[in-house]
């Protein structure tokens, strides 16, 4: 199954709190998405606190080469992309290659910017791996009246969040947390999709159980994510090495998507909205219109 040519998903990876899997689940979706169309992995962290320099099997350019206040073409983006290959098929990421020592680049903090540069890629699925805790972000937007990063990633056009968390007494009280306040916020959450990570072999804990089994009526699927030793020792590098029961969670995790995005807007899905080109052939990754409407090249 594939999505249609002109349709588009935007996977916002979202942590309850630190530790959570966020870096490991995008990798997993974007294994998983390249059956669906052509995905890409969006690093949003600094360099020194992204593990994501290191696990693509070829190396782009690199964010850098993609100035976040300059108009870009099509293959530029494409050349800043790195490339894994998992058990699905290759996808790209979009980091920081730069050498630890360099000054700290300037990242965009706006998710219309990060949908705006996978949009200018052509990439038909495009992960977000995000940093903020989402409760904290969530509470200080609303009590300082600012626009909420966690707001602003849900509505994006044909936006699925996946809300990570690991499979711990502590984990799953700071998922719950979170999905309290996502909810007095009126967030979406029966569009959001829960995924627990698990960090070692053994059954899972009473308490997990019991808070899956409660957020399976508030949300739109909960996903199991078992332990992997590849994982463990590599994290998402070498992909391809993935054992069996995680690139079948991997299917699961997406299967839950796009059930979510069906019931949210049709099956299939309908065309992503096609912003304009401009006369330069360019495109910004600061748009200066919402996402839906910026620009983009061919």
């Amino acid at each position: 199954m594939t999505l249609p040519v002109q349709s588009r998903l935007v996977v916002p990876v979202l942590g309850a709190g630190g530790g959570s899997g966020r870096s490991t689940i995008a990798g997993l979706l974007a294994c998983s998405l390249t059956t669906l169309g052509t995905s890409v992995v969006l690093d949003t962290a600094p360099r020194l606190t992204s593990p994501w320099p290191s696990w693509p099997d070829t190396p782009g350019s690199g964010l850098a080469s993609v100035p976040p206040d300059q108009p870009f073409t099509r293959a530029q983006v494409a050349a800043a992309a790195s490339r894994s290959i998992g058990p699905g098929g290759e996808w790209a990421v979009l980091t920081d290659h730069r050498e630890w020592n360099h000054g700290a680049l300037d990242l965009p903090a706006e998710p219309a910017a990060w949908y705006q540069l996978a949009a200018g890629g052509g990439w038909q699925t495009a992960v977000a791996d995000t940093t903020h805790p989402i409760a904290h972000d969530i509470v200080t937007a609303r009590t300082q009246r600012l626009p909420g990063l966690t707001a602003a990633w849900c509505s994006l056009p044909f936006s699925v969040p996946v809300l990570c968390a690991p499979t711990t007494g502590p984990g799953v009280a700071a998922l719950q947390t979170a999905v309290k306040a996502a909810s007095a916020e009126g967030l979406p959450l029966q569009r959001m999709v829960v995924a627990l990570t698990t960090s070692g072999e053994g059954r899972l804990p009473a308490a997990v159980k019991a808070a899956a089994t409660m957020l399976q009526s508030q949300v739109s699927a909960v996903v199991t994510v078992p332990f992997d030793p590849h994982i463990r020792n590599h994290g998402m590098a070498q992909a391809n090495r993935l054992g069996r029961r995680t690139a079948e969670a991997g299917a699961a995790l997406v299967a839950a998507i796009l059930a979510s995005a069906y019931r949210t807007w049709g099956d299939p899905l309908p065309p992503a909205a096609v912003p304009a080109g401009l006369s330069t052939n360019s495109v910004s990754v600061r748009p200066a219109q919402p996402a839906s409407e910026g620009v983009l090249t061919s």
